[in-house]
């Protein structure tokens, strides 16, 4: 299994990091030719807008577009999951338009607001899941086809998949409970 990860910007060697420790080729994604042969993408956290011009800069979006309609599974966190998005509001930048959620950017406030909080993420099992959340977004609303997989306390959503697109609000990968990339590799090797 190859796994590509996004590294126009943002938290992309953590990702990798993650990856290797569960034995994972994992490889940086930045020219349109480094998509080939992959069998998962990540989309890290970082600045949604400057991830969004880089895409369309290095014309990686088309790209990425065309290997989603192909079936390759997608994992967006943070900024990510806002670029996975078909809708947005809070001063949206151009996205994918693939996965049926809306989405707020920056939902919880500014750099100071960043947080942390254990989640109940049934599909992870009955641990706790310690959750970073950092300028995080949030998801106003799914489509019928998408599963909700977490929400805070007060019923906000904050993960969802929908197929073989999966979203998160917070950084999974600034922990060291690796079991959201676990699920992750289980849709791409075909267990979930």
């Amino acid at each position: 299994m190859k796994i590509g990860v996004l590294a126009a910007q943002g938290a992309f060697a953590e990702h990798i990091a993650v990856l290797h420790k569960l034995k994972i080729d994992a490889v940086p994604v930045r020219l349109p030719r480094e998509l080939a042969g992959l069998d998962g993408l990540i989309i890290p956290g970082g600045e949604s807008t400057t991830i969004s011009k880089l895409m369309t800069d290095y014309k990686l979006r088309e790209v990425i577009k065309e290997r989603a309609a192909q079936g390759m599974v997608i994992f967006g966190t943070c900024a990510g999951m806002i670029l996975l998005a078909k809708h947005g509001i809070n001063g949206y930048p151009e996205t994918l338009k693939l996965m049926d959620i809306t989405v707020a950017r920056n939902a919880f406030g500014r750099q100071k607001e960043s947080f942390e909080t254990d989640l109940k993420i049934p599909v992870l099992g009955e641990k706790p899941f310690h959750a970073v959340f950092i300028r995080a977004p949030l998801i106003k609303t799914v489509g019928e086809k998408v599963e909700v997989l977490a929400k805070l306390a007060d019923g906000t959503i904050i993960a969802a998949r929908e197929g073989k697109l999966l979203g998160a609000s917070f950084h999974p990968e600034l922990t060291d409970d690796a079991r959201f990339h676990e699920y992750f590799l289980n849709i791409v090797a075909g267990k979930h």
